[in-house]
């Protein structure tokens, strides 16, 4: 798992690279990962560079974000193969819609995430 100084981190998939940025609803074509320790805020984005990829996107996006060992990824949308290589991986993926990085942040911290278990 990526640690910054000594906390876990998860990953949001976002619109540009900080806290306060929408989240990106696609998973495989999202502009950004966001590594962030829920508990301090401190965090490091990271460009998805599968973004524009002409296929295999979500795979792409999958092994890149699994480099970082996340606890959990916060996105919106996830297709199958991402979903199979995430979920093979043992990592918890929330849903979020419609609001800042930041506030994904609040609702994982507070337990109002829905998990993602089937491709969407």
């Amino acid at each position: 798992m990526l640690i910054l100084g000594r906390y876990i981190m998860i990953c949001i998939t976002a619109t540009s690279d900080g806290l306060d940025c929408e989240v990106d609803e696609r998973f495989g074509r999202c502009k950004y990962f966001i590594f962030v320790d829920p508990s301090s805020m401190k965090f490091k984005a990271v460009p998805n560079a599968a973004a524009d990829a002409s296929g295999g996107a979500g795979i792409q996006a999958a092994n890149t974000v699994l480099r970082y060992a996340p606890a959990a990824i916060i996105t919106g949308l996830v297709g199958d193969n991402a979903l199979n290589v995430l979920k093979t991986a043992g990592v918890k993926i929330y849903s979020c819609k419609s609001m800042s990085v930041r506030e994904a942040i609040e609702m994982y911290n507070a337990g109002k995430l829905s998990i993602i278990d089937a491709p969407r």
